[in-house]
């Protein structure tokens, strides 16, 4: 099968990713083989090619957000079916005995294994999941409208849980940084009765967007919104924007940092954290956070926008995606 294989950690501009021809993998007993037809492109891949994450088994093949039909599937396997549509996440399998798995926190499992870093993403023709790591898809979402979902929908999901706000109606919500986690999450806020203000630095391109998709207010990355907010949620890598964020929060208001990867925080003066606002990362998801999310995202519905890719490009893709050059999400297509 054809596979973008990443090598060695490289600076995007290098197009560290290579085509090879690699044997389509066979399914281990509680596994499902799927033909990808569709792979969303993640800044999380964008890191895991440059080496922002540590460097996990090499090569690799990246993608995370994989949507495809089940080929084959192993002995022990009940809950799926060959032929049927599934998505394959980050979140690519947990150990499932440690304190997080049994407290109902898998995505801080003590060992987990992830799609497209530590095991074989959907850059490539072909994957393989376990069969309960897998996520039906609703039937009203083509594949490369389903293909963000899987990441930048799920994670944006968890972080609007983790704002803590509780009544959503009139909620003042922050976004800083507009792209495919930005341009889900509105969807999402703006349905359950929130007021959306989008911080981000492209007019042309992500606060356009942003307008198109019912923000009340946009602005640069930085600059402060018309109103105090009740909760911001920061999907830029950028620890710089954090003070900024901070100090546009209403007392008692929460701050999400959505990203696996940021660069540093400048020292806060405590008074921007004073009057018991809160400073949260959110790690990964739950198979609950994807499952759940997925079926809110129907009722809306979620509508992405997407440009997209033949595999062999994915290095222009993750450059685009590096310099603010995708409006909404990039997807890969096999």
């Amino acid at each position: 099968m054809r596979a973008m294989l990443l090598d060695a950690p490289a600076p995007i501009e290098s197009h560290p990713l290579r085509l090879g021809d690699v044997p389509i993998p066979a399914p281990a007993a509680d596994e499902v083989l799927v033909r990808v037809h569709a792979c969303g492109v993640c800044r999380t891949d964008l890191h895991v090619v440059e080496g922002d994450l540590e460097a996990g088994p090499l090569p690799i093949i990246p993608g995370h957000q994989v949507v495809g039909r089940i080929e084959a599937i192993g002995s022990n396997v009940t809950d799926r079916k060959v032929g049927e549509r599934v998505g394959v996440a980050w979140l690519h399998r947990t150990c499932g005995s440690c304190a997080f798995c049994k407290s109902g926190r898998e995505n801080l499992c003590d060992a987990p294994k992830f799609t497209g870093w530590t095991v074989h993403g959907g850059f490539a023709e072909h994957l393989v999941a376990p069969s309960d790591f897998t996520y039906p898809l609703p039937e009203s979402f083509t594949d490369l409208e389903a293909a963000p979902l899987l990441c930048a929908g799920i994670i944006g999901y968890r972080c609007l849980r983790k704002t803590g706000i509780a009544d959503w109606a009139g909620a003042r919500l922050g976004l800083y940084g507009f792209g495919a986690a930005g341009h889900v999450a509105i969807q999402i806020a703006r349905a359950r009765g929130a007021d959306v203000y989008v911080c981000t630095r492209d007019r042309e391109k992500h606060q356009a967007l942003a307008e198109e998709l019912g923000a009340t207010w946009t602005g640069g990355t930085t600059e402060a919104p018309p109103v105090a907010l009740d909760a911001g949620i920061i999907f830029a890598p950028a620890g710089e924007i954090v003070p900024a964020a901070l100090s546009h929060l209403d007392k008692g208001g929460t701050l999400v940092l959505g990203g696996i990867h940021m660069s540093p925080i400048p020292e806060l003066p405590y008074e921007l954290l004073y009057r018991e606002r809160v400073v949260r990362s959110v790690a990964n998801n739950t198979r609950a956070d994807g499952h759940e999310f997925l079926e809110e995202a129907a009722r809306v519905p979620v509508r992405t926008h997407v440009e997209t890719f033949p595999i062999e490009e994915a290095n222009v893709a993750l450059d685009r995606l590096q310099h603010d050059g995708i409006r909404g999400a990039a997807v890969l297509t096999t």
